[in-house]
């Protein structure tokens, strides 16, 4: 191997690694977004970027201009009185975020060694690069509608796209690094579920957000001291999101059983099918939780964020499931494959 090929070995490794912290750090983003709505802390931080016109937010109400109510008092939902935890939760949030965006532009600098060999590789980094731009500028778009319910959408919906994006690429880059089993006939039967489950499982999603919208709804109403009267309070949208979901349940399972029937061996689609399982099994143990338990804000932000793994299995286990296309597209330039 020459000094020239062991260079790029590396580089492709450093990219492999960089991708799989950026996709495990845009989780962490998730979870971080739902805290912040679990807790009602979306306007912790009024203004954007800055937090209470400071870059470093304030710690008690005396760090504040004496008139921060009549400043601010609109935008903080009647909540005129100071909540440094709200603000902080909202602030390392945005922390969060921008730390994502940084390694997303790490990983589109480290992807241009893939330009030879695989341009897909940086045209998808390039893609994660504008999508999580986008989704920052959106989020700012989001504090100055004051949570406007459809820009709240919109943002999770960029957010699942970045997830995907981040994924197509790891999963490329990972192609002839890792062992895929084959699968004996019928993969575009299995395929053709798992993209009905997907599109099933993003209108979940979708659906979970206007849930979210209606308990904000009841909050107003309510407050905080009535958690325990918040589900009996919703409209048809916490129905319908709870209906849905053994449709995708049934789906689910219909994945899992083809995959698991036409599977050859056990390699990474055998795993993602195990995770696959766990994955539905403790999403269903926390929607039920939030249903009978009074909304426990802990169990909000891991539903969402469990909703959005799954998805990222599916992605990934969609890709994997053509990982013999992916590789016949790059076999003038690897010197190794996945069995496939």
């Amino acid at each position: 191997m020459t000094s020239s090929n062991s260079l790029t070995n590396k580089r492709e490794h450093l990219f492999r690694r960089l991708a799989l912290l950026t996709v495990i750090t845009i989780y962490l983003v998730i979870i971080a977004g739902g805290i912040v709505r679990s807790t009602g802390s979306g306007m912790g931080c009024p203004d954007w970027p800055r937090c209470f016109g400071r870059w470093i937010p304030p710690t008690e109400a005396s760090q504040l201009p004496s008139n921060y109510q009549q400043i601010y008092g609109a935008k903080l939902k009647g909540e005129i009185e100071f909540n440094a935890a709200k603000t902080w939760i909202e602030y390392i949030n945005r922390l969060v975020g921008a730390f994502s965006g940084l390694l997303v532009f790490a990983l589109l600098i480290t992807s241009v060694s893939y330009l030879k060999n695989d341009k897909r590789v940086f045209y998808g980094s390039l893609l994660s690069f504008i999508l999580i731009g986008l989704n920052g500028w959106l989020g700012s778009r989001v504090v100055a509608a004051e949570l406007a319910p459809y820009l709240v959408t919109l943002h999770m919906l960029l957010a699942i796209l970045v997830v995907f994006s981040l994924l197509y690429v790891m999963t490329v880059s990972y192609t002839g690094h890792a062992e895929v089993e084959q699968i004996a006939g019928k993969k575009s039967l299995v395929t053709g579920i798992l993209l009905i489950t997907m599109v099933l499982s993003v209108i979940q999603v979708l659906i979970g957000t206007q849930v979210r919208e209606a308990i904000d709804e009841v909050i107003q109403r309510m407050g905080y001291s009535e958690r325990h009267r918040w589900i009996d309070s919703l409209d048809y949208r916490f129905y319908v999101h709870r209906s849905f979901s053994l449709i995708i349940l049934a789906f689910h399972l219909a994945v899992i059983y083809q995959l698991r029937k036409f599977s050859k061996g056990k390699g990474l689609l055998a795993n993602l099918t195990n995770v696959l399982v766990v994955l539905v099994v403790v999403e269903i143990l926390s929607g039920v939780v939030l249903a009978y338990f009074a909304v426990p804000a802990v169990a909000q932000p891991i539903h969402l964020t469990l909703a959005i793994v799954i998805l990222g299995v599916q992605f990934t286990t969609l890709m994997l499931l053509n990982a013999d296309r992916i590789s016949k597209n790059q076999e003038a330039h690897l010197p190794h494959y996945s069995k496939v």
